[in-house]
């Protein structure tokens, strides 16, 4: 079948990596005398910020044109469809009909492979986990002819090394998930400003019992006002209002912005008017699921604010057994003597419900995402430093939002790779499991 050598990025734009792409369209294009020779890789929107859906010297088989639906339970909220479809066209689908996503991301401009492959959490971990905990069945196709159905109870094993499996164990025909009922789009939303990891985790754990929380806090502000933040939670309204499709996106950002756009003055400006952008400390209102769940994607390619250059994003998980969360502490500060300014900053509580998934990125305890823009060295030590403390804290990192993970970082964040790495299809590989299982 015939390739084009293109520049295939990542969300975060780097590394800047040019690839073979071959358009899958049906499942029969994954047949082992149609694909090209050498290291192949299935991808999906390309959400993840760094490396994982990217490989060098090697072919990438695009799964977006893997996009049906295949089956749908009106009663039951039970839907077959194939990889390529995005949460955005279920949702599309699923609104009008009283349903409604069990777990999403902060976009849902994802595949459903993606969401499997990279395990996805949400605002709701603390109480229903990850994809994979809502994951009923998928089929799995293997480059050798193989074909697997895989469930908890039917190929176990390839189940659990599939979801969180970074796309290397095949690639998934057709996945099915269980949709959960709703009767609004809106969400009771509740916002309640904090300041300071103590007065977080105090609100997290009073919100257990709620569907959604998650909060935004500022790693910019210093001395009295380090740490603070906008705790928001959400629950599903419970009175019957009409569901319709949401409107398609139109804004789009327009340029690159300059290097010195994103700087601390400008974060640290914008940091302090949403801070203060609410006068009470407590606010309560009704939203549209859109806005709550997903307000990035209101504007296309928002990911040029951050220039040419692209952003590195770092997300960890530190466990609760670190004492008086001094492992987010020292991030915190660290990132605050860096200079560098993170805007889009998410700090939030993963619950004890354990994913299915062999290498699963959520584990009890804080988990904290950043964006950062990349400038030239500085941002690449800072992310060296955030992780080896993540190493002493006992902590792990995300590989879908990763760019910089060294061989012994993974090793360590990891200890099951090497019983996972078994389940590797012989001929799929990416840039990410290259770098991090190096001089192995």
């Amino acid at each position: 079948m015939p390739t084009a050598r293109l520049r295939f990025e990542s969300w975060g734009r780097y590394p800047p990596i040019e690839t073979e792409v071959l358009p899958l369209h049906w499942m029969s294009d994954f047949q082992a005398a149609r694909l090209p020779q050498g290291d192949l890789l299935p991808v999906g929107m390309g959400r993840s910020y760094g490396d994982v859906c990217l490989l060098d010297h090697g072919t990438l088989l695009t799964a977006r044109g893997l996009d049906r639906l295949i089956e749908f339970d009106a009663e039951t909220g039970l839907l077959r469809c194939e990889a390529g479809v995005t949460l955005a066209e279920i949702l599309d689908f699923a609104v009008p009909r009283g349903f409604f996503l069990p777990i999403t991301p902060g976009t849902k401009y994802v595949t459903v492979g993606g969401a499997i492959a990279n395990d996805i959490h949400g605002k709701n971990h603390h109480g229903s986990g990850t994809f994979g905990n809502r994951l009923l069945r998928f089929e799995l196709m293997r480059t050798d002819g193989a074909r697997l159905l895989c469930s908890p109870t039917e190929n176990a094993a390839w189940f659990a090394a599939t979801i969180g499996g970074l796309g290397l164990t095949g690639l998934i025909a057709w996945a099915e998930i269980r949709l959960r009922p709703i009767v609004s789009r809106r969400i009771r939303s509740v916002c309640e400003k904090f300041v300071g990891i103590d007065e977080f985790v105090e609100l997290s754990r009073a919100a257990a019992h709620v569907n959604y929380s998650v909060a935004w806090i500022d790693c910019v502000a210093r001395g009295r006002n380090f740490a603070r933040g906008i705790f928001m939670l959400g629950q599903h309204h419970d009175q019957p209002e009409p569901l319709t499709t949401s409107a398609k996106p139109w804004l789009t950002f327009p340029i690159n912005l300059p290097e010195f756009a994103l700087n601390r003055t400008s974060v640290g400006l914008f940091n302090t008017l949403y801070y203060n952008r609410q006068f009470a400390k407590r606010a309560e209102t009704l939203v549209d699921y859109e806005p709550f769940f997903y307000p990035l994607d209101r504007v296309l390619d928002w990911n040029r604010m951050y220039g040419k250059a692209g952003l590195l994003q770092f997300q960890c998980v530190i466990p609760w057994e670190d004492q008086k969360q001094a492992g987010i502490t020292r991030i915190l500060e660290e990132i605050t003597r860096s200079g560098l300014a993170s805007f889009l900053a998410v700090i939030k509580v993963f619950g004890d419900v354990r994913s299915p998934g062999m290498m699963s990125f959520p584990r009890p305890g804080i988990t904290l995402a950043l964006d950062f823009p990349i400038r030239a060295q500085v941002s690449f030590a800072l992310l060296d430093r955030l992780a080896e403390i993540t190493v002493e804290h006992g902590g792990k990192m995300y590989p879908a939002k990763d760019a910089r993970m060294t061989p012994r970082q993974f090793q360590a964040f990891y200890p099951q790779w090497e019983q996972f790495q078994q389940y590797i299809d012989p001929r799929i590989n990416s840039a990410f499991w290259k770098r991090v299982t190096a001089h192995v």
